[in-house]
Formats: structure tokens, sequence, C-alpha cells
């Protein structure tokens, strides 16, 4: 059995991008608040309810904050809170269509749900804001064998091989596209 997807790490600070610093003060509390909720966002188990408290005191102040939704929801996948995650993911990419993250972080929860033509549909979205994430083509080709695609899932299966050559899975990745 495969293990399931792993959100992609928090989002930081550069997310904000050139507005940052804030002149508005509203603003600059919520990014103060983000950035101490990534500061503390380190995977581990002791830092996570801080990091987690910090991006609802962000999202209190700017509830359509992105990046704070996203990185919120990985901590609520994490917990294996999955219908908290996909709330939030679904949130996020309400807001902003075009953040590749929530779509393969919904994907993976889709896809421990065992709901592969919906896995496949955000993996698919995903690879269209980044074609060369290489574990949305293993995760896609994956879903793909599961509901019977394997013609279709070997594309993914060679993308993944060719985007991560050394890659946890090259191996299965290998086995299933020859």
């Amino acid at each position: 059995s495969v293990a399931t997807g792993h959100p992609l790490p928090a989002a930081s600070a550069r997310e904000f991008g050139p507005a940052f610093p804030f002149s508005d003060p509203q603003a600059a509390l919520s990014a103060k608040y983000f950035i101490e909720g990534s500061r503390l966002d380190d995977g581990e188990e002791g830092t996570m309810e801080g990091a987690a408290a910090a991006y609802r005191k962000a999202l209190v102040i700017d509830p359509d904050l992105v990046p704070a939704i996203v990185n919120l929801a990985n901590i609520h996948y994490a917990r294996n809170e999955l219908a908290e995650a996909q709330a939030l993911y679904e949130r996020a990419i309400a807001l902003e269509s075009d953040v590749f993250e929530s779509h393969f972080n919904l994907g993976n929860i889709f896809h421990d749900l065992g709901c592969y033509t919906e896995a496949q549909e955000c993996y698919r979205e995903a690879l269209r804001i980044n074609p060369t994430y290489a574990d949305a083509h293993f995760y896609l080709a994956v879903s793909l064998e599961k509901s019977g695609l394997s013609q279709e899932a070997r594309l993914h299966w060679r993308a993944y091989q060719e985007l991560a050559p050394n890659g946890e899975w090259v191996h299965l990745a290998q086995e299933f596209s020859d």
C-alpha cells in the first residue's frame, strides 16, 4: 500500500511578496500573527497548536488571508481532521483558484477518503498550475490505477520518474510504467 499524501510545507512571509511589510495596521497585525504561526509551524506536535492559534488570530483580522487558510488546513490534515482541512482548502480555492497547494492537498484528502475521481480532478488542476510537481504526477497515477485507468496512469508514472529520478517512489513508478 502506498503512503497517503502529505500536505505541502507551510507558506511563509515570502508568500506576501512585495507588499510586505504593510502600511495598513490591520494587514500588518494579520501578517504579524501569520509570521508567528509560520515560525511555529515546523511539523512538530508540540508547536502545532501554537501555530494553529496564530493562524486563527491572523484569520480573525483578515478572513481572506489564503496562506493562513492553507497552513491551518495543513495542520488539520496532519491531525487527520479531514473535514476541517477539506473545508479550509475549498475556502482557499474559492478565494484564490490558482494556489497550487490547495488543489494538491485537497486531492490528497479525496485520495485518503477513497474518492479517486475527485482526487484526480484536484491533481489535474494542481498540475495545470504547476506541471513539474513530481508528487502530483505520482498521486494522480496512483488514483488512476485505483480507478482501473492504468493506460492513462502510465503517462504520469513516467512524468514522476523524469521529474524525480531519485524520488521516494521511483521504483514503484518504474514497475507500473513498464
